[in-house]
């Protein structure tokens, strides 16, 4: 029987946990710094950020197939020894504990200022944390198949994006590369933060059933990432005057408001209680995969125990240092400067010394 059997992923659970993760709150400003950094032709960072994502991809799924049944932990001591693996296990660890903890707070801020501005922090705090902790307990599988139900969910919101296209101008957009290439290439920067999430497939990557369409099902995942990021995007240019939009924390929120109908106004709350299902589908992930490597660095097999041990000290975070936007956003820089690291370098490295290493132990066996 293989290890997995109880945890196993099916191929679309596969493609909306990559997709999922991705997607979080973050995209609500991304129009806005993309229009920093080359006005309307930002939307083309977009399109680099996709293009780095899958080179990066592809190097980590290609790494994972050399070790088809291990995990990233047991990849680490296998490459590294049991030392070096362990520490690199426990850096794992607080990553993905710390990018929990920086989506967790986004979201919570969020919800404090747009529903419940009286509610104590720690509270709404507590309140995402019960949803969590039924749903991580439960491994992997269960975690897929949430994702999977998130999307069909909220696959129509994109949607609502291009009801406006008819009242916006498509002569923001023009003229097309109006910045230089140096300013079109800096706008990738925060998209390739956008990208983040798509590492976390070294985690999932032992538990795909059908191991061989890994690398289309990653592809996919970026690409389905890229062309809702591009919706969102255009959809502010468009709608909104290149200098106006720039004067917009959440251009996207600003967006949201106008849309009405006969039927139904203010959209933008009922998007944003939405949206709480579309960041969950992020942090979940992240946190499962930091609880996986705390369990394995203890060397058990069952993670339950860790998981209401970090939501208590989320909690007690929360309490304690009262998170503002000013300090959630200095968090978010050196998350985003951690997650190149770990998204983007790390697995073209791995990808280059597992070759290297694979190599001189043939020739040593010989």
């Amino acid at each position: 029987m293989k290890k997995y059997t109880f945890n196993e992923i099916t191929y679309y659970q596969f493609v909306f946990l990559i997709m999922g993760t991705q997607i979080g709150a973050g995209f609500l400003a991304l129009p806005r710094v993309l229009a920093e950094r080359a006005g309307t032709d930002g939307w083309m960072g977009v399109v680099i950020g996709w293009l780095l994502s899958v080179a990066a991809s592809i190097f980590l799924v290609k790494t994972a197939e050399k070790y088809p049944n291990k995990t990233v932990t047991d990849i680490l001591t296998h490459l590294f020894g049991r030392v070096p693996g362990k520490l690199a296990t426990f850096i794992y660890m607080l990553y993905n504990i710390w990018f929990t903890w920086i989506i967790l707070i986004n979201a919570m801020l969020y919800i404090k200022g747009w529903f419940l501005p009286n509610t104590p922090d720690y509270l709404i705090m507590f309140l995402f944390s019960i949803p969590t902790f039924l749903i991580v307990r439960n491994g992997l599988r269960i975690i897929g198949r949430y994702s999977e139900l998130v999307f069909y969910l909220t696959i129509w919101v994109p949607v609502l994006f291009l009801v406006l296209l008819k009242d916006g101008s498509f002569l923001h957009l023009f003229p097309l590369f109006k910045v230089e290439w140096s300013k079109m290439a800096a706008s990738g920067l925060p998209a390739i933060y956008s990208f983040l999430g798509f590492e976390l497939a070294f985690f999932f990557y032992p538990f795909l059933q059908k191991k061989e369409h890994a690398v289309r099902g990653i592809v996919i995942a970026n690409t389905l990432t890229m062309l809702f990021y591009l919706v969102v995007t255009l959809a502010c240019f468009i709608f909104i005057s290149p200098d106006e939009i720039t004067g917009y924390n959440q251009p996207v929120l600003n967006l949201l408001k106008v849309i009405e109908f006969r039927f139904f106004e203010r959209v933008d709350m009922i998007i944003l209680n939405i949206l709480l299902l579309i960041a969950s589908t992020t942090w979940i992930p992240y946190f499962y995969c930091g609880v996986y490597c705390s369990s394995q660095l203890m060397n058990k097999a069952d993670h339950h125990s860790h998981v209401p041990i970090f939501l208590g000290l989320f909690i007690a975070g929360t309490l304690i240092i009262h998170p503002t936007w000013e300090e959630f956003e200095t968090w978010q820089h050196w998350m985003a400067n951690a997650g190149i690291v770990f998204a983007y370098l790390f697995p073209a490295f791995l990808w280059m010394y597992s070759w290297g290493y694979e190599k001189y132990k043939r020739r040593k066996a010989l």
